[in-house]
């Protein structure tokens, strides 16, 4: 099973990463715009249309990846205090009523949407000759799909965790800083974090109690 899980971890993580390059892509088309527009005197009515796309393009083909590392904005200040089996609950709960549903009625909607607009063989009507649509459309219901398979790992996730009473392991990814480095800096071991952890989640638990 863990496999399995890991697996599909890493075939979001690989989405993500293939279309993060549309943000080296986009850089370009920005620049590229800027300078025809205000050194050549030459804009090109497409490009807004262009940059929209494959922003949310980026946008929406990274959601699965993000779930997959575990790295969506939570509102819940209080949840990282919780004990893993309360955390495993809770996300068990708000994925049955709320994710699967949601996210069903999203793929739906976007294969709806994205089949009418390849029927019409849909343009964008900003000029006569406008970027085509249809493609950009067609990746409403494919991220959706992505996000709905991760989204299943997760909730196995939960299940697991509700039984050993610990989350099963992810699939590792890069990191933004140096935390090898950046330990060494300030002259903290691995022993002093996990000293830390420990009493944070004593006190957690305390105030969850009270």
């Amino acid at each position: 099973m863990q496999r399995l899980l890991l697996f599909v971890d890493q075939v979001s993580t690989w989405v993500g990463q293939t279309f993060s390059w549309l943000i080296v892509g986009l850089t370009l088309l920005i620049s590229w715009e800027v300078y025809s527009r205000y050194a050549l005197d030459h804009p090109h009515a497409w490009a807004f249309d262009a940059m929209i796309m494959m922003y949310g393009t980026l946008f929406m083909m990274a959601g699965a990846y993000t779930l997959a590392k575990n790295s969506h904005v939570r509102g819940d200040v209080l949840y990282g205090f919780f004990p893993p089996r309360m955390q495993a609950g809770l996300d068990l709960t708000l994925y049955i009523l709320f994710f699967i549903p949601g996210v069903m009625a999203f793929v739906w909607a976007g294969y709806t949407y994205a089949a009418e607009s390849w029927a019409i063989n849909e343009h964008s009507n900003i000029t006569s000759d406008g970027p085509a649509i249809y493609p950009f459309k067609t990746v409403i219901p494919v991220a959706g799909a992505l996000i709905l398979l991760q989204g299943v790992v997760e909730i196995i996730r939960c299940i697991i965790c509700l039984k050993q009473g610990n989350w099963p392991s992810r699939e590792e990814d890069v990191q933004e800083v140096d935390v090898d480095k950046l330990k060494e800096m300030v002259h903290v071991k691995d022993e002093d974090i996990a000293k830390l952890d420990h009493f944070v989640v004593e006190q957690g638990q305390e105030e969850a109690r009270k």
